[in-house]
């Protein structure tokens, strides 16, 4: 049976994005093992007495139903560098508890991170997507691996943009951010363009 999970920020008690958490997970269970049934994140989860100040993350893991849920601390990953590895086959539309595709890419680089290349365009890092500065707005891959809840939050509020950026515009941005469910645009911490090497 493959299993899938939910990261979920939980910050001084609080759940962030609890909907796009929910939509994202039960959409995955009616495509992948055609579940009828809607679960309610929101009134699921508690957050425990000793996670009510300071950042948490939950990590909700299930398949046609929920298997475990529990509750991490959290510390922001230093990311100071990206290389680009390309993998034309690649697939994570899911998220997938089976990460080793990720890892087997990592094992190709020393430096903090991987960016993936498929058929020529930017997608994701191994744990995040990511967003790039034009000098104007910031612009998101349209061709990401996984449509993240924090990505998908963004582009609703018209905080970043989306378009295919192939591995040769890369030259048109100036410095990019790391973005995801723990990770907000104010949090991340700028990647000059210089340091994203080939």
């Amino acid at each position: 049976m493959c299993l899938l999970f939910e990261t979920i920020k939980v910050k001084d008690g609080n759940f962030y994005n609890l909907h796009y958490h929910s939509e994202r997970m039960n959409n995955s269970r009616r495509i992948l093992f055609n579940s009828k049934d809607y679960i309610y994140l929101q009134t699921l989860l508690v957050v425990p007495e000793n996670c009510g100040s300071g950042v948490f993350k939950c990590r909700v893991e299930y398949s046609q139903d929920i298997n475990k849920i529990e509750f991490l601390p959290y510390e922001i990953r230093k990311i100071e560098t990206l290389q680009l590895i390309i993998d034309n086959e690649i697939d994570y539309k899911f998220k997938f508890t089976d990460r080793s595709r990720f890892e087997e890419l990592k094992k190709q680089t020393k430096v903090s991170d991987i960016l993936i290349i498929k058929n020529g365009y930017i997608t994701d890092t191994s744990f995040s997507n990511i967003v790039f500065f034009d000098g104007k707005n910031w612009i998101t891959p349209s061709t990401s691996l996984l449509e993240g809840t924090k990505r998908k939050e963004l582009l609703q509020k018209g905080i970043i943009l989306e378009k295919e950026i192939h591995q040769d515009d890369l030259k048109k941005f100036t410095k990019a951010k790391l973005i995801n469910a723990m990770l907000d645009m104010e949090d991340s911490e700028e990647i000059n363009i210089s340091r994203i090497i080939y």
